[in-house]
């Protein structure tokens, strides 16, 4: 029997749904949510990524401050658009965009970032405070694969689970997530990389297998456990002649296969990329109702 299909599309309509209804409350106490965006240089995909998230800004009501800098803009202007942000009541949430140019250091940018600002997760105070249970912005990808488990009916609380990717974006804190004693966790959590021995021997444990390795094909229905809930994190291009674009998107498993053994699976696309966005714009809503002294 076929897996179900996690629907992360209609997962991330349901929770903008809510949103849009908490801004409109937020409204009527004169509260308008902010979020900046700044996108350094001319990348297409960061150019489409970032517009992608200002459309979804204005489709619940999120006032969008967008700053839109040239190649070659230097460390201390950036850093002065940073800086006023972070001095602008107005603005809740501070994105930018990254890759930067390699002329900027990316760690400085981060680190100038208010942390009450930070609705990427990324700044190391709210990491560490993510770390040791406290009231933290979460990374966005990580919180919406969250999401999209509870939200699906899946049982984490005691749950093996297993994730492939170590990376700081998605890896590390998605495993720290998961073993924090809360509602949203309580799991047991294994962390594989490419120097982990006999990646197959671990994954097949998995009752909740997270892929986030980076790579196709990773991981094929010999390497999971029948029944299993699969998590696809991974975007990758495969060429493909009969698309126009030359090329098609699939994620880190072997999906075809693997549908035909577990209980349920996220696709690509349309599994955790929507929900992605929809939990930077949770994460500035959040900081909205912080601001004022809401939660």
């Amino acid at each position: 029997m076929a897996a179900r299909i996690i629907d992360g599309k209609q997962v991330a309509a349901d929770m903008r749904a809510e949103l849009t209804a908490d801004v409109a409350r937020l409204k009527e106490k004169g509260i308008v949510p902010g979020l900046g965006v700044v996108l350094v240089g001319d990348d297409p995909a960061s150019r489409s990524y970032v517009s992608a998230k200002e459309k979804a800004c204005a489709e619940i009501g999120i006032f969008s401050d967008d700053n839109r800098l040239a190649a070659d803009t230097s460390q201390e202007e950036l850093m002065a658009v940073v800086k006023r942000m972070n001095e602008d009541p107005k603005i809740n949430g501070i994105l930018v965009q990254l890759p930067l140019p390699g002329n900027l250091d990316e760690a400085a940018v981060l680190l100038a970032i208010n942390p009450d600002k930070d609705v990427d997760g990324f700044h190391p105070m709210n990491v560490g405070k993510m770390v040791v249970g406290e009231k933290a912005f979460l990374p966005c990808t990580p919180h919406g694969c969250i999401q999209l488990l509870l939200r699906s009916g899946v049982n984490i609380e005691g749950a093996e689970v297993v994730i492939v990717g170590r990376s700081n974006i998605v890896g590390k804190p998605l495993a720290n997530m998961l073993i924090q004693k809360s509602a949203t966790g309580n799991a047991t959590v294994t962390v594989c990389h490419t120097r982990t021995k006999d990646l197959a021997a671990h994954t097949r444990r998995a009752d909740i297998l997270i892929a986030a390795a980076g790579r196709p094909n990773t991981i094929t229905a010999e390497m999971v456990k029948q029944g299993a809930v699969v998590i696809d994190v991974g975007v990758n291009r495969v060429e493909d002649a009969s698309k126009t674009r030359g090329y098609r998107l699939v994620g880190d498993v072997d999906f075809d296969a693997v549908k035909e053994k577990v209980s349920m699976i996220t696709p690509v696309p349309g599994g955790v990329g929507p929900m992605t966005i929809t939990m930077l714009l949770y994460n500035t809503v959040e900081s909205a109702k912080r601001a004022h002294g809401l939660l």
